[in-house]
C-alpha cells in the first residue's frame, strides 16, 4: 500500500498526459519523489499503464476497473489485465466515472481478488461514510464543483475534509483519507494534512502546468 503522506496524480485524458506525455509526467514525479522523499503515485489510462511502469518505478494506478471476470466483455476494463500491465492499484468511482454503491462493492471485491490497491473517490461526508463500510484502503473525498477549479477544497470547504476523516475513522481507524479538488500547491497540501487527510489526489494543477517539476516540488514541501 502507498506510503503516506502521499501525492496521487490522476492524469485523466488531457492531451498533455497521454502516451509519451504520461511517461514524462511519471518520470517527473519519480524525480521529485526521489529528491524529496515524498511518496507519489500516478493514475493513468489503461493504455498507458505498461508504458509508465516500464519507464519508472513509482506506483502506477489505473483510473478505473470494471467488476468483470475474464470472458465476453468487449469494451470493459478487466482487473487482471490492469494488474498484468503493471498497475499496483486503481481508482474507483471518480466523480467523472461514478458508480452505484453495489458496483463500487463489486469493483472492490475484484480489485482485492487480484491484489490491486484501492482508492475510492467520494463527493461528500455521507458518501465517504457509506464507501468506508466497504473497506477500501483509501477514501478520496472530492467535491465535484471544485474539481479543476482555482480554489482548493481545503479553503472552500475544509469541513468536508475533517468531517470525512472523522466519519471514516469511527468505522475503521486504519483506513486512510485523501482529499482533492482545486489542490494546486504546497500550502493546500499542508492544510489537507492539518485537517487530518493523509495525502491529496489532484490532476490539472500538475498536468496543465508549464513546469510540472516545479509544481511537484512545491506540493512536496507541504508534506
Amino acid at each position: 500500500m502507498l506510503k503516506t503522506p502521499v501525492i496521487v496524480l490522476n492524469v485523466k485524458t488531457y492531451t498533455e498526459s497521454v502516451c509519451s506525455n504520461a511517461v514524462s509526467l511519471a518520470k517527473a514525479m519519480e524525480h521529485v519523489s526521489n529528491e524529496t522523499g515524498v511518496s507519489m503515485a500516478i493514475a493513468v489510462q489503461a493504455t498507458d499503464i505498461s508504458l509508465c511502469c516500464n519507464a519508472t518505478n513509482i506506483p502506477v494506478y489505473a483510473q478505473h476497473i470494471d467488476p468483470i471476470r475474464p470472458g465476453s466483455h468487449t469494451g470493459w476494463t478487466l482487473p487482471e489485465a490492469v494488474k498484468a500491465a503493471g498497475a499496483v492499484g486503481t481508482l474507483i468511482n471518480h466523480s467523472e466515472h461514478q458508480l452505484k454503491l453495489s458496483d463500487i462493492d463489486a469493483c472492490l471485491t475484484r480489485a482485492k481478488e487480484v491484489c490491486l490497491d484501492q482508492i475510492v473517490c467520494t463527493n461528500n461526508i455521507m458518501t465517504s461514510k457509506a464507501a468506508s463500510i466497504l473497506n477500501p484502503q483509501f477514501i478520496a473525498v472530492e467535491p465535484p464543483e471544485l474539481i479543476g477549479g482555482d480554489i482548493s477544497v481545503t479553503t472552500a470547504d475544509p469541513g468536508i475534509v475533517s468531517g470525512t476523516v472523522e466519519a471514516v475513522k469511527v468505522l475503521n481507524k486504519q483506513m486512510k483519507v485523501l482529499c482533492g479538488a482545486g489542490v494546486k500547491n504546497g500550502v493546500d497540501v499542508k492544510k489537507a494534512l492539518e485537517l487530518g487527510a493523509e495525502g491529496v489526489l489532484l490532476a490539472s494543477g500538475v498536468v496543465k502546468a508549464k513546469d510540472p517539476v516545479t509544481v511537484l516540488r512545491d506540493l512536496a514541501r507541504g508534506c
